[in-house]
């Protein structure tokens, strides 16, 4: 599907531009480091979304912009309880007559974590719209301010109903799709197995596909204050049980493992997930190559052994969608297996 928005050469009376709320949670993008060739050694978070706006010129152009300061973190240290602010927060915002679409600027490290916990939760078909930077404001050649204003450009342009994008680098991806892929480079977020939705430059928006799996108005989960706990443990050569007995007695609900190739098992790690199975933990295989699929191994194993298929999935977005499935009632590997199969 082709949804070309094209600027207009003569300028919009402001007040008939989009009313757009940009919320800023820190990271990358609000970074600053001693000096403009240092693009690792920077603190995240540390400047304001005032600041961040003002270095985005022809802002005003575009919309009508409301800014709030929701956190200021290094992304990697993203608490659930934020999660659960941020999404209360955009639904409040998507509900007011007063805002037409909604900007998150975060951190690069969990934006694909976060994108998709609020794809299922956000309760609104306007735009929702994150983007980040891979080097920080005080960067030679900074990425965030042109990311900032393709966001705004996307929220004040995007059809409704696509669910949470991300917008990086000229492109606008789906949020269960994107993943971060690299650890510098400004192209870091891709969609490695069906591609972006779009893109966006010099003011145009134009999408290629639409994301047809549930979301948002059509996902049966909301935001909840507590959050079941579920970890992730890895497949590799030589592992052994420690870290899922481990995970067993501190009583997690549920255990995601980032397994090799198509979802496989070292022996003694499947023996373990399958003794945790069996005292009602969920167990979830995903894949640990960063793309493709894992496929149900029927009955003969996945049904056997009480597991559960992530399908496309990463570890990290398994995670998210059992910590949801968990808080909402589902029980047992065949309910979850129906959601994994429709999320």
């Amino acid at each position: 599907m082709n949804t070309p928005v094209t600027p207009s050469s003569s300028p919009t009376p402001a007040h008939t531009l989009p009313r757009i709320a940009v919320l800023a949670t820190g990271g990358t993008i609000a970074g600053a480091a001693p000096d403009a060739t240092n693009t690792a050694g920077y603190q995240a978070g540390v400047i304001g979304v005032g600041q961040l706006l003002d270095a985005v010129p022809g802002l005003g152009a575009i919309a009508r912009i409301h800014a709030e300061q929701v956190a200021s973190i290094d992304s990697k240290d993203m608490p659930l309880a934020l999660w659960t602010q941020l999404a209360q927060r955009v639904n409040a915002l998507l509900a007011s007559d007063d805002v037409d679409g909604v900007v998150i600027t975060h951190g690069t490290d969990t934006l694909e974590e976060t994108a998709y916990l609020l794809h299922l939760t956000v309760k609104g078909t306007k735009p929702v719209v994150m983007t980040a930077a891979m080097r920080p404001a005080s960067a030679l050649s900074a990425d965030g301010p042109l990311n900032l204003l393709n966001a705004v450009t996307v929220a004040a342009n995007a059809a409704a109903g696509q669910g949470v994008l991300v917008a990086f680098n000229n492109r606008i991806h789906c949020a269960r799709d994107v993943t971060k892929v690299s650890t510098y480079a400004v192209d870091a977020f891709q969609s490695p197995e069906v591609g972006a939705l779009g893109w966006v430059q010099d003011g145009r928006v134009e999408f290629q596909r639409r994301a047809l799996r549930p979301h948002t108005v059509d996902s049966a989960f909301v935001i909840g204050a507590q959050w079941p706990q579920v970890e992730i443990v890895a497949s590799y050569a030589g592992v052994s049980r420690a870290a899922v007995d481990a995970l067993v007695v501190a009583g997690v609900r549920g255990i995601v493992v980032a397994g090799t190739g198509n979802g496989s098992l070292h022996a003694t790690l499947q023996q373990a997930l399958a003794d945790a199975a069996a005292q009602g933990v969920a167990i979830v295989r995903a894949s640990r190559t960063g793309s493709g699929h894992v496929m149900r191994n029927g009955a003969a194993q996945d049904g056997a052994l009480g597991f559960v298929s992530a399908g496309t999935l990463n570890p990290y977005k398994a995670r998210v969608l059992l910590m949801l499935a968990l808080a909402a009632g589902h029980a047992g590997a065949a309910a979850l297996q129906q959601v994994f199969d429709t999320y």
